[in-house]
């Protein structure tokens, strides 16, 4: 497949700003690899190569095992997840299919059992931003297989 556009070059701002996003996520206080294992679902429901592609190396250099990340497509299944992991995948699924059920009221009381009111809100962020990153990339045609991670210190 080719690439339609470079959405970084032909809007600036946008990236800018979805990237401000980013960065305010990766410091909100959420586990790392619990962001990233929330990215990567979300990229599996949506089928976004490139971010599966990204979100799979980003968990690898943060040291998550292969059984978890094979695993992930069956989560409810596996028992290879915390309850915080569960609930915080639960919530991505329901927030990425909100036109199925409109986020159910036992979903939500599920959820912040596990999660702070804040920690609830930006997990939420991070649903909504990969989503947001997942069609764009998919719009566009960005090309899976040359993302590299950042060294992990």
């Amino acid at each position: 497949m080719k690439p339609r556009l470079n959405y970084y070059t032909v809007s600036p701002g946008g990236g800018k700003a979805m990237l401000g996003l980013e960065e305010y996520l990766h410091g909100c206080g959420l586990e790392e690899k619990l962001i990233h294992l929330v990215k990567l679902r979300v990229s599996q429901i949506n089928g976004c190569a490139y971010c599966i592609d990204m979100h799979w190396k980003d968990l690898r250099a943060l040291g998550e095992t292969e059984q978890r990340l094979y695993g992930l497509d069956a989560w409810e299944e596996s028992p290879y997840y915390s309850e915080r992991e569960r609930a915080a995948l639960e919530w991505a699924e329901s927030v990425t299919h909100v036109t199925q059920g409109h986020v159910p009221d036992e979903v939500f009381e599920r959820v912040r059992q596990h999660f702070s009111e804040k920690e609830l809100a930006d997990l939420t962020l991070a649903v909504t931003t990969i989503n947001a990153w997942n069609r764009l990339s998919i719009a566009f045609r960005a090309t899976p297989g040359h993302y590299q991670p950042k060294k992990v210190a």
